[in-house]
């Protein structure tokens, strides 16, 4: 059975400072921002929510239908995911745009700085979602706004239970709009940052939330992940990286593995710690979509 992928496909360019933001950043100067990063490396990645999540389901032994859009610039991805032996029946293509691009730096401490140019993404609504007897599950991850809204609605319709992880693209929606997303979800992941914006915009509490859906997720990085159930919250331990080289895609590597586990009908707490043990093999490899999986070695 396969789970669609609802979010974003976009390529990754990915920098790195060898040093720290902090230490370049002056608290009281914010007001006149101007700051320079030289980062030596730099590297272009297939990334992008859907694609990663779908690389990482697929290494699992899962089906994964990404449902997303590229732009006139998006062959060399479509290839990709042929080549891995990715369905890409709802992958459309563009030709009046650009492909999502991204670009990311990391410093010494693993923090972040994004640029993200949505390009194509923004059009990702022109594809619908639909009942089919092979498709158990979907996910709605970061992806353009009109398009997230419209694939839960239609997940809801289908009566297809789907994940609604909203990430980055969560401050898009106001209270109402993401109680109505955690009413049409069967399952909500989000991290600690977007646990408590999710919280504060819906006036509901994290136990509140998860009587409302089948089960809660807070992803806690390095510390694992809470799992809330019927208002009853569990700590699933983290798992330590051989290597901690780059976290770009590890949320999305995580993601992939609950799919797999949903798909194969475990307990929320099973699909998590595979989640947790995908994401520190994930963080031990550069870029999103570059490391191996080893079935055997995870039991699978």
């Amino acid at each position: 059975m396969a789970a669609v992928i609802c979010g974003s496909l976009a390529f990754d360019t990915i920098m790195t400072f060898e040093g720290r933001f902090a230490d370049q950043i002056l608290p009281d100067q914010l007001h006149i921002l101007n700051v320079s990063f030289l980062v030596p490396t730099l590297r272009r990645d297939f990334g992008g929510c859907a694609g990663n999540i779908a690389y990482s389901l697929n290494a699992l032994g899962g089906t994964a239908l990404p449902m997303a859009t590229l732009g006139s610039d998006g062959a060399s991805y479509l290839e990709r995911m042929r080549s891995l032996g990715i369905d890409t029946e709802f992958v459309r293509q563009l030709d009046d745009t650009f492909t999502a691009q991204a670009m990311i730096m990391s410093d010494v401490d693993n923090n972040q700085i994004t640029a993200f140019h949505p390009g194509a993404m923004q059009q990702a609504h022109i594809t619908k979602v639909a009942a089919r007897d092979d498709i158990k599950l979907g996910i709605i991850a970061p992806d353009g706004r009109d398009a997230m809204l419209q694939h839960a609605e239609q997940f809801a319709a289908a009566g297809i239970p789907f994940v609604f992880d909203p990430g980055q693209g969560l401050p898009m929606f106001d209270g109402e709009a993401l109680c109505h997303f955690v009413d049409l979800a069967s399952w909500v992941v989000v991290n600690d940052y977007e646990g408590k914006m999710l919280s504060q915009r819906t006036g509901w509490s994290l136990a509140e939330i998860s009587k409302r859906v089948r089960g809660l997720v807070v992803t806690l990085a390095a510390e694992g992940c809470e799992i809330w159930t019927d208002g009853e919250r569990e700590h699933v331990p983290g798992v330590v990286a051989t290597e901690v080289v780059e976290p770009t895609g590890c949320g999305d590597a995580w993601r992939g593995a609950l799919l797999f586990g949903l798909e194969k009908g475990w307990p929320l707490a099973q699909c998590a710690a595979l989640g947790n043990k995908v994401g520190a093999i994930k963080i031990a490899q550069r870029g999103p979509q570059n490391y191996e999986i080893d079935r055997k070695a995870l039991g699978l």
